[in-house]
């Protein structure tokens, strides 16, 4: 697809080639939530804005069974700011984590 929008912007110019991306995918782009960034990515953005080093993950706890393990995650902020939460995969453990931390700090900012 990506080969179609660039030749249509190498014939016709950008304006085309933007319609034609907001004809197929307008639905779509209209639902994508207002920060759709994941939420590690957003924590390490907020910390850096308060020139703060990348929080840090560690791995607390994992129970479970080996075929269906849960992974319980800490993050922590430099400033001792921290945050727990588990899932049946670190990823999924480490964003949920992110995103409890990073809302408990947005919602301390206001």
């Amino acid at each position: 697809m990506e080969a179609v929008i660039a030749a249509v912007y190498q014939d016709a110019g950008f304006e085309a080639a933007r319609a034609l991306v907001l004809r197929l995918w307008a639905g779509r782009i209209a639902a994508v939530e207002p920060d759709a960034r994941d939420a590690k990515t957003a924590l390490q953005e907020w910390a850096q804005a308060r020139a703060m080093p990348p929080p840090v993950y560690e791995e607390t706890g994992r129970s479970g069974p080996d075929h269906a393990p849960v992974f319980t995650v800490r993050v922590v902020l430099a400033s001792g700011e921290s945050a727990e939460a588990a899932a049946g995969s670190k990823r999924v453990a480490e964003q949920a984590a992110a995103r409890m931390l990073l809302e408990r700090m947005e919602a301390g900012d206001g």
